[in-house]
């Protein structure tokens, strides 16, 4: 009965695409074909009794901790108006430049990445920060929703992040599984400060190429990013900008430093990095109990929001198991033409399709747990796997009609603004995104070089 393992998965798209809550979808498709074929005498129902054992995994595990950590750190920075001061210094320190305004709104939306994580709170951030600005100073429309969505989702792939976290936790479980699978009883380790660690330079070097090109086009087609002409403040001197910079920069230096140098796991430096936002927090006259109030509620709602997801998605992958779908997968990637590379491109491209109708979050406890473990145990590194994954829904998500970021920001943009502005925005930078996937499918060392240099994997 493996197929009805598809078709289980085919009605959870579907439900999903009807506009239903994401956890409440997976478990409840699960659960009623579940107990369907309990009735019909297909599926064993000891499945579903090792249910517990597993939201009891979910609850103790603590690499997940750092989520509502590190959504309290982004939560926080972005409350208390960190992000907005650091655009306001750099963008009249470098606004004067032709082009200048976009490089500094991608300099701000990498930073603000990652310290968030979250592709629709950076997105929504930076377009009600940067986009009337950008406007206001003869930025082609264009220009400015393409530079403002292209740095938004850099919070998929710049480090902390959570949507590195989850995805490390679920392929640090797929590694272990495919490692057993091939009767390695004593399985080598992935961790979460290993994917941050491999998305460092691709993450950076995709920063790097935004930058080239909005140079190049400031060359080229001067008339898209003129140069600031205007009145009001002045040029600032760098001890401003230092003061805007160097606070969250220490911040996240501190938390990736702590991870890779191994003095804190992961969830010990998200501690450090909810602390560390607090007090830069506190040090703004404007930031009070109320904010602090609405910092705890808005963390609350969102690590709720993905663990009710995981919960969900953890029925749905156990029932899809009952069913054989696992080895139904398993064969078909094996039967695939082109070996590991027909599997590893019929795989992306999957996840690119997937990344138009669900979020990263489901499709990482969904797909990623099916997959997973058939392309490691086909000699795929977990690392290098992680950060294509994560630069294919990067790109998945700015990809027209469909893309997360373009939705993101349509609904603050103002009406000036058309939707085909947004799209052509995009396209170069979907190509930019496409070239950095290229180079790192052919140069795996990319995203696996600093990690054996940190940790010697």
């Amino acid at each position: 009965m493996e197929w009805v393992a598809l078709l289980m998965f085919a009605a959870a798209v579907i439900v999903l695409l009807a506009g239903f809550p994401v956890a409440f979808s997976l478990g409840g498709i699960a659960l009623i074909f579940a107990w369907v074929g309990v009735a019909l005498g297909i599926f064993d129902a000891a499945f579903l009794g090792t249910m517990p054992n597993r939201l009891f995994g979910i609850m103790s595990n603590e690499t997940l901790m750092a989520v509502p950590l590190f959504v309290f750190m982004g939560v926080t920075l972005e409350r208390a108006q960190i992000a907005e001061n650091l655009l306001d210094s750099l963008s009249h320190l470098f606004g004067r430049l032709r082009g200048g305004l976009g490089i500094s709104v991608t300099i701000v939306g990498m930073l603000l990445a990652a310290s968030t994580g979250i592709v629709g709170a950076t997105v929504v951030t930076m377009g009600l920060l940067s986009l009337p600005t950008m406007l206001r100073r003869g930025y082609d429309p264009a220009v400015a929703t393409g530079t403002i969505c292209a740095s938004g989702t850099l919070g998929q792939i710049i480090p902390p992040s959570i949507i590195l976290v989850l995805l490390g936790d679920v392929l640090s479980s797929a590694y272990s599984q495919a490692q057993l699978d091939q009767g390695i009883f004593s399985p080598d380790t992935v961790s979460v400060g290993d994917l941050f660690v491999g998305a460092l330079i691709p993450g950076l070097g995709l920063v790097g190429l935004y930058i080239v090109y909005l140079v190049g086009m400031a060359f080229l087609k001067p008339n898209t990013m003129p140069a600031y002409s205007g009145g009001g403040k002045g040029t600032v001197g760098l001890s401003e900008v230092a003061f805007a910079l160097i606070p969250p920069l220490i911040l996240i230096l501190a938390v990736l430093g702590s991870i890779m140098a191994g003095v804190a796991t992961p969830t010990e430096a998200a501690g450090v990095g909810a602390v560390g936002a607090l007090l830069l927090a506190l040090g703004k006259r404007h930031f009070s109990l109320g904010r602090l109030i609405e910092v705890m509620q808005s963390t609350v709602r969102i690590s709720s929001m993905v663990f009710l997801i995981l919960i969900g998605a953890s029925i749905f992958s156990l029932v899809f198991r009952g069913y054989g779908g696992d080895r139904l997968v398993h064969e078909l990637l094996l039967d695939l033409p082109g070996g590991v590379f027909g599997a590893m491109l019929i795989v992306m491209v999957l996840m690119f399709l997937l990344g138009f109708v669900l979020d990263f979050i489901e499709i990482t406890f969904v797909v990623v747990p099916i997959v997973g473990p058939i392309l490691l145990t086909m000699g795929i590194d977990p690392v290098w796997l992680g950060v294509m994954i994560a630069i294919n829904l990067q790109t998945s998500f700015l990809t027209p009609p469909f893309g997360f970021a373009l939705f993101y920001l349509r609904g603050v943009a103002p009406e000036s603004v058309e939707t085909w502005d947004i799209y052509r925005g995009v396209m170069p930078f979907v190509a930019i995104q496409l070239l950095a996937l290229a180079a790192l499918a052919l140069l795996p060392e990319l995203a696996t070089w600093l990690p054996s240099v940190v940790y010697g994997r």
